[in-house]
């Protein structure tokens, strides 16, 4: 869903390659689509399952190239796809879907934070077993402020109601960054410290307790390889 700024890319790769980098051991074979590259996306009843990245976009700018994939998610779902959102995939999920996002009254969750899991996700099969509450990797402006019809929520954190949303058997999205690795978390917060720490951000406090988030990347892995 896009590229990141430059100096993260240069130093860190891009969104594929962190995903590709969590599933390196799962044997999963991958693709990868740039939809804001303006690639052709693929028939869904061609593929096992697909994963929405993140993104430096936003979903509220309505970008052809996001449109065009919530139209393809749309599809998919008929199609009985296997899908997961991470972060912009999770929010452009819900807006294909029909539920509303928009920046989060409260500004941006960024950092290592705790998910708390909500009783409907104790019976999910890509959730059963989590600790309650798990450590996950977040950094976001927007978030999902109202779910679609038929949507169940299914994790939340202090600061944001709907972490993990289930819009049926086979789809599901995260709000946080499963695929994240506290380094490539503290290179986010280190680039824009200043800008941060104007914002009211303890910076220095959100890199000390960046740790790896094993719980939260086990999501991925799970939905990789149920796909």
């Amino acid at each position: 869903m896009g590229r990141p700024p430059e100096d993260l890319r240069a130093a860190h790769g891009e969104q594929a390659d962190w995903v590709m980098a969590a599933l390196a051991d799962v044997g999963a074979p991958l693709t990868v689509i740039h939809p804001a590259a303006g690639d052709d996306l693929p028939d869904p009843a061609a593929l096992r399952g697909a994963v929405l990245t993140g993104s430096w976009a936003m979903v509220t700018d309505r970008e052809p190239w996001s449109e065009r994939t919530a139209q393809w998610l749309r599809e998919a779902m008929d199609a009985q796809l296997s899908l997961l959102g991470i972060c912009y995939g999770h929010q452009l999920m819900a807006h294909a879907f029909g539920g509303e996002v928009d920046y989060h009254p409260r500004g941006r969750e960024i950092g290592l934070h705790a998910v708390r899991c909500l009783p409907a996700a104790a019976a999910d099969p890509l959730l059963a077993g989590l600790p309650d509450p798990f450590p996950a990797l977040l950094t976001h402006e927007q978030s999902v402020l109202r779910p679609p019809a038929g949507a169940t929520v299914l994790a939340a954190s202090r600061h944001d109601p709907h972490q993990i949303l289930r819009y049926g058997p086979r789809a599901l999205s995260v709000q946080f960054h499963p695929e994240f690795t506290a380094g490539l978390m503290d290179a986010c917060l280190a680039r824009r410290q200043d800008f941060l720490a104007a914002a009211g951000h303890d910076v220095a406090a959100l890199r000390a307790a960046l740790a790896p988030t094993p719980h939260a990347r086990g999501i991925l892995r799970g939905f990789a390889a149920a796909c």
